[in-house]
């Protein structure tokens, strides 16, 4: 038990995040630009820092994670979504905006 403990803390302390290029696009799919931003992936929850945003997912839920995203909504009102281990997306339909993060893949 002590172990598991040990090893969580190793895997989560001192996370600096990852810098991933993220596909901006309008909700029908149009392209707007590329972005570079930094994801910070706890598993659970992500966090997104861009020069003019910093989201939080908070918990991110999903019923059957086979079947179904996991998802949460931002205190800013941005759907977020663990697409997989190295992709992420942000979505924020009053702005007409998607952001489509693509991480390099990590090895543990």
């Amino acid at each position: 038990m002590a172990a598991a403990v040990l090893l969580l803390m190793a895997c989560s302390s001192g996370n600096q995040g990852m810098v991933c290029q993220g596909k901006v696009q309008t909700l029908d799919g149009r392209d707007v630009s590329m972005v570079e931003g930094k994801i910070i992936d706890r598993y659970a929850s992500f966090s997104v820092s861009l020069p003019d945003l910093k989201l939080e997912s908070g918990p991110l839920h999903s019923s059957d994670r086979r079947q179904y995203v996991p998802s949460a909504v931002t205190k800013e009102g941005w759907l977020a979504m663990r697409l997989s281990d190295t992709r992420f997306m942000v979505v924020n339909a009053p702005l007409d905006k998607v952001i489509t993060f693509d991480c390099p893949a990590r090895s543990i």
